[in-house]
């Protein structure tokens, strides 16, 4: 089954981002993120239960300047106020990808990042690689090994 989100998930989001959830039709969000400072900007999109071939998926898309980057099958998100982000993201076989989108309007995308470097110890990691094993070791905290696409339990 996929992450159902509900009312107080999009409004934890719109917290985090200090930003209005503006609903686009059925089950779409819309969120604008700025820094005025940075001269920064984004436009961050939920679609939810999106039906595909008869599977439903969520979808979460950020539109930047000159930048486009969508995650599919987001099986679940973390909002933070201390770090004043939002991490979408979604797992699939051994496999996590993981969009973060933060207030001051920044994004980064990890995708199709091995379990193993998650379980390992990022102090032995090249830097780069420590990048993305710290940005996604909130996964963790949420267990996903039972997740399933199917709509029956």
């Amino acid at each position: 089954m996929i992450h159902e989100f509900t009312k107080e998930n999009i409004d934890a989001i719109a917290k985090v981002l200090q930003s209005k959830a503006k609903p686009l039709g059925n089950d779409v969000f819309r969120f604008e993120v700025s820094d005025q400072e940075e001269g920064r900007r984004l436009a961050l999109e939920i679609h939810l239960g999106m039906e595909i071939n008869n599977q439903r998926m969520n979808m979460v898309s950020v539109y930047a300047q000159n930048t486009f980057l969508q995650l599919h099958n987001c099986t679940a998100f973390i909002a933070s106020d201390m770090l004043k982000q939002v991490t979408f993201f979604g797992r699939q076989q051994h496999m996590t990808s993981g969009l973060i989108v933060e207030q001051g309007a920044g994004c980064s995308l990890y995708a199709n990042v091995e379990e193993a470097i998650l379980n390992s110890d990022f102090t032995q990691l090249p830097e780069d690689l420590m990048m993305c094993a710290i940005a996604l070791s909130l996964t963790e905290s949420i267990d996903l090994d039972d997740f399933s696409f199917d709509d029956e339990e």
